[in-house]
């Protein structure tokens, strides 16, 4: 007996023994940030991953679409893995690469960046071989398991651009709902505030959208498709476009899981600035302040009515400023001015941009360099500065054109499209202006099956081309203002981006922009600065106007749009608002206030916080129809709950103490923001 049980005893050493060497051989433990874990099947090709004992995502893999067909690592049966230490802009890490063969089918290569003071990696995919073509790229997809964000999800909706009047959208995960995203989502639960973040972190080849669905049991899936086209969301009316190559290589994907979701959006953007640098010059000037002609004179503009609105500013807004400095912009129909078309006599405009700088303002000027307005008339219209006809620089998509918002895409690829850019910026130049803003850039991301460029072949390719050319015209020479533009992928070319699309005056056009900075506030760290629109006060209510107003001051500049040629009810609020240098003084790090409730809908967080030293800025807003309370929780608000705190308005200019969850009256479309301090 004893030796049959030292028999057996000896049998489950050797079966422990080969367990291990088992589990050596499969399993590969990758570490990343304080405690995150991921673990890696040699075996099997798929990946778990861990966020100390809570696991975050379950059954992770990698796809490729190849010739009517989808690669899957897991079903590769050849794995081996490599790693090395790298030195990059993300600091010291170690790259994890995982080869996988077989026989009959292209090499696959999952490839993930791993940082000790990072709580995030970052994982692409690439596939190796002769002559190989996709257009649909998986670095990652899998389950994701955080049990307390499963059960009370709230799904965060990224748009493409601001085009259309588009909204964010944050909403609850429901069961048998796929919601997509471009190219970010985050999964949070609001009351705790934790979070996942995913998405691309690179967008100089391709559109990625991250897609996550919620099936019958409540369970979570999300895949980042580097090739993601949908006309309502990317406005792409055919299939993405296809890289070729012996090797193709997708965006790099950003994985996290953050104790607060809003931190977790922070840290996404920032990464993007690390992976991909400005291009454009940087900024050292003050936060951009100024005003937009588009807000209320539009096609009205003179040279009259514009010297007239730099005359306001100089004589009745001179606190108005930005450390000294305001730009008085000339958005579309500023043409009116012009004598002989984009060729002609630009000689009343320099004397707008004189005029502006003789007054102690910056000029600034607008213009669309990738669409054609004109297009109705046809396409053998000669196109200005250049020996080639409009028709044969617009986009072409599949049997037809690209047409969005009236104006018709032209191929930022195309050598007329780069002459005509020429030409006009020169023009610009020489007037002397200090500012441009530039709209519609979403038409030169637009896919097209053949682009004049035989080596571009995807939209964003295309964007980076035209968006490279028109910087190098524009000389390091002004202030570059993106309006309608892709979300992400314009941070390399640009100082400032509006938020969303275009807003006025009301308090929906206020609620609207504060949708986009209720979800997208965080590109303040994409950006040098992010903006609300020109800021129209017209006839509104007094409160309408303070809302409208304080929308800016959240979002992190300001830029107003009032005819303010001509006197009216506008002219006096402006002079009642703008002048207000205590909350001008908020505007001087040019960042956004972070909110403080997420899981709005299409709407807006009521309440939005910024922190500036040992001061702290709240901002509230009540986009309603009726009167408001608001609760003042502190430990929302990140204010120490036991202690009392100094609230100044800074619009009534009257200090009150105030307390934990005290209640605060605020009356219909109307907002306020206080400056708090602690009480000594």
């Amino acid at each position: 007996m004893l030796i049959v049980n030292l028999f057996k005893f000896r049998c489950l050493l050797v079966l422990v023994a080969l367990l291990s060497a088992f589990k050596s051989v499969s399993a590969t433990i990758i570490r990343y940030g304080k405690a995150g874990k991921i673990d890696y099947n040699l075996k099997t090709g798929t990946f778990t991953v861990f966020n100390g004992p809570v696991l975050l995502l379950a059954e992770g893999f990698s796809e490729v679409g190849y010739q009517n067909t989808t690669l899957r690592s897991r079903n590769y049966t050849q794995i081996t893995y490599t790693k090395s230490a790298v030195k990059d802009a993300f600091g010291q890490g170690i790259k994890h690469t995982f080869l996988l063969k077989q026989d009959g089918l292209p090499n696959m290569q999952q490839i993930i960046l791993t940082y000790s003071n990072r709580d995030y990696f970052l994982i692409s995919v690439n596939i190796t071989g002769s002559n190989l073509a996709t257009n649909r790229m998986v670095p990652l997809k899998g389950n994701l398991m955080d049990s307390q964000i499963k059960d009370e999800a709230t799904s965060l909706f990224v748009p493409f651009d601001n085009d259309t009047f588009i909204s964010y959208q944050a909403l609850p995960f429901q069961a048998n709902v796929s919601n997509p995203s471009a190219e970010v989502t985050a999964l949070y639960h609001n009351p705790s505030r934790k979070g996942y973040v995913i998405g691309s972190v690179d967008h100089r080849n391709w559109k990625t959208g991250v897609i996550t669905t919620m099936d019958a049991t409540k369970e979570i899936t999300v895949e980042a498709v580097c090739g993601y086209t949908n006309e309502s969301i990317t406005r792409d009316k055919i299939a993405h476009g296809y890289l070729k190559g012996n090797t193709v290589t997708s965006a790099s994907i950003f994985f996290g899981s953050f104790s607060d979701w809003r931190s977790g959006m922070e840290t996404y953007a920032k990464a993007n600035r690390i992976a991909e640098p400005p291009v454009i010059f940087k900024w050292k000037s003050p936060t951009p302040v100024g005003w937009n002609s588009w807000g209320a004179m539009q096609e009205k503009i003179t040279l009259e009515k514009a010297n007239q609105v730099v005359d306001f500013f100089a004589d009745s807004l001179k606190s108005f400023r930005s450390e000294g400095v305001a730009y008085i912009d000339l958005d579309s129909y500023w043409d009116n001015l012009l004598k002989g078309g984009l060729t002609g006599d630009y000689s009343k405009l320099k004397t707008f941009a004189d005029h502006a700088k003789a007054k102690g303002l910056k000029p600034g000027i607008y213009w669309a360099p990738f669409v054609d307005w004109g297009f109705a008339g046809g396409g053998n219209r000669r196109a200005e500065g250049t020996n080639y006809t409009f028709g044969e620089m617009w986009t072409k998509v599949g049997s037809g054109y690209h047409d969005l918002d009236g104006a018709r895409a032209l191929d930022p690829t195309h050598p007329g499209t780069q002459q005509r850019i020429a030409t006009v910026i020169n023009k610009f130049k020489e007037c002397g202006f200090e500012m441009i803003k530039i709209d519609f850039l979403g038409h030169a991301a637009i896919e097209s099956e053949h682009f004049y460029d035989p080596k571009i072949s995807t939209g964003m390719q295309a964007y980076q081309a035209g968006m490279e050319f028109l910087l190098k015209q524009l000389d390091h020479k002004m202030l570059v203002y993106a309006a309608i533009s892709p979300s992400l992928a314009s941070g390399r070319y640009v100082h400032m981006r509006r938020i969303a699309c275009d807003a006025f005056k009301s308090i929906h056009d206020t609620e609207y922009t504060l949708n986009g900075v209720s979800n997208g506030w965080w590109q303040t760290h994409l950006y040098d600065y992010i903006d609300a629109d020109h800021v129209v006060f017209g006839d509104q209510s007094d409160a309408e106007n303070t809302a409208r107003f304080l929308s800016a001051i959240v979002t992190g500049t300001c830029i107003t749009g009032d005819d303010f040629s001509r006197p009216g009810k506008w002219t006096n609020t402006a002079k009642r608002l703008l002048n207000n240098t205590e909350i001008l003084k908020i505007l001087k790090n040019g960042k956004a206030f972070v909110p403080v409730e997420g899981g709005m809908g299409k709407s807006a967080s009521p309440l939005f916080v910024k922190q500036v030293g040992n001061v702290t800025y709240l901002a509230i807003f009540n986009y309603s129809d009726a009167e408001q309370k608001i609760n003042l929780d502190f430990s929302r608000l990140a204010l120490r709950t036991g202690e009392k705190y100094n609230f100044t308005d800074l619009i009534a200019q009257k200090t009150a103490s105030i307390q934990d969850n005290q209640l605060l009256k605020l009356a219909a479309k109307d907002a306020l923001i206080f400056k708090i301090t602690s009480k000594k």
